[in-house]
């Protein structure tokens, strides 16, 4: 069997798209046409529909696609299965992360990874949405909140705090609230959305706020809660620094709600140890903090 053009069909397939798959590939897209072409050629098959708009399998893609996915997960299976038998992680080590905790917690960790292992290369996808791990070519990605990825490998990491805080001048001029009542009577600061989580007793519970700023963004609510501007429910690696400095006063703090941290990768039978020591290398450094 001839390998040629197979991995690249493979990928064009499942992104149904040619830009894509020479983004993931690291190809021109002129390539990744050339050896899927070569390969239908070499099948006297056509195997895609192509169009200005789409991508498709014919009837014989999908047939091919069928025979041809589980043989190139055994190869990568195979590969892994090598790589596990090495002491040291090598190769690309491809993650992802929610943008802010990406920036601030999860780069300067992968930078020392890299320092130690120069052997490895990575890259580090920002991006709020959650990646398809599979589809993606994701070695890891690491998720926040709630957790129910039967399908994947977890490996919790650690927990956060969600921290409801203000300014002492807000604090002075609107009162502390002592109650999730008293939230109505307070201008709150609005993320994406305008419910806030709490945990009151063994019960979570949602309280909707309201007030005069809305925003998508945790640092910039952060620095309108240091200017006074109303109340924040952020977690605690938004405004650690603030409270520790007593920029801002943490209130409400009995129903703080406490949720994890998740390193998420493909479920396999062999996980490479670049995915495994940096996972290590995670908990280590949050445990640290």
């Amino acid at each position: 069997m001839q390998w040629q053009g197979i991995v690249e069909f493979i990928s064009v397939a499942e992104t149904q798209s040619f830009t894509l798959t020479a983004q993931k590939l690291e190809m021109s897209v002129a390539q990744v046409s050339r050896q899927v072409s070569a390969l239908e050629q070499r099948l006297a098959a056509r195997l895609l529909h192509r169009t200005t708009r789409k991508v498709s399998l014919t009837e014989q893609g999908q047939l091919y696609y069928q025979y041809c996915r589980p043989l190139l997960d055994g190869l990568h299976e195979a590969e892994l299965a090598l790589l596990q038998t090495q002491d040291k992680p090598v190769g690309k080590l491809r993650i992802t992360a929610p943008v802010y905790y990406g920036e601030t917690v999860v780069a300067p960790i992968l930078h020392q990874y890299l320092i130690d292992f120069p052997q490895l290369n990575a890259e580090l996808l920002l991006d709020n949405r959650k990646a398809d791990l599979v589809a993606d070519h994701i070695d890891l990605a690491i998720r926040l909140g709630p957790m129910d990825e039967s399908s994947l490998m977890v490996t919790q990491l650690g927990s956060r705090i969600h921290h409801v805080c203000a300014s002492p001048q807000y604090l002075d001029q609107h009162g502390t609230p002592h109650t999730l009542a008293e939230l109505k009577q307070q201008q709150c600061l609005i993320g994406a959305m305008n419910m806030w989580r709490f945990k009151e007793g063994t019960q979570h519970r949602e309280i909707s706020v309201n007030g005069r700023l809305r925003c998508n963004s945790g640092g910039s609510l952060v620095q309108a809660a240091l200017k006074g501007l109303g109340l924040v429910q952020l977690p605690d690696y938004y405004v650690d620094t603030y409270l520790q400095s007593g920029q801002l006063i943490s209130v409400l703090e009995p129903f703080a709600l406490t949720d994890g941290i998740w390193a998420i990768a493909p479920r396999s039978r062999f996980i490479p140890p670049k995915v495994s020591r940096f996972i290590e290398y995670l908990k280590a450094a949050l445990l640290a903090e």
